[in-house]
């Protein structure tokens, strides 16, 4: 079995039945989800200013407003903040991310985000899992 650091990053299903969203469970996932596995205009989720998942919605470039929610509350779920209410989880086209010179697996920095509030359900997610 593989090391757990090294496998790919996780899909789970969306609302709509179809569309993938992919969420990366350590920093060396969320290195490959973001800056391998990202195409451009797909989008991005992270918990705002917490530890967490960087979340991907794969191969859907106009996601409903429902889908962009499944994977807000993705990313608030894998964060610091799973068992918070109303979570801020930010939400900007994935080539628009930046990873500074020598910095760590897993950092980004980004600006012109928009900033969604979801309260992550745990029943939801395990449903949502591939």
């Amino acid at each position: 079995m593989k090391n757990s650091k090294t496998q790919k990053p996780e899909p789970y299903l969306a609302s709509d039945g179809k569309t993938i969203i992919l969420v990366g469970k350590n920093n060396l996932q969320n290195d490959e989800l973001t800056f391998k596995m990202s195409k451009k205009g797909e989008l991005w989720f992270h918990a705002k200013d917490i530890p967490g998942s960087h979340v991907l919605i794969k191969d859907n470039l106009n996601p409903s407003d429902e889908i962009k929610t499944d994977a807000a509350e993705l990313a608030a779920y894998f964060s610091k903040a799973r068992l918070s209410n109303l979570v801020q989880v930010d939400m900007i086209e994935a080539k628009k991310l930046n990873k500074p010179n020598k910095a760590k697996p897993g950092f980004v920095t980004y600006r012109g985000q928009k900033t969604l509030r979801v309260t992550p359900n745990e029943a939801k997610i395990k449903a949502m899992k591939m």
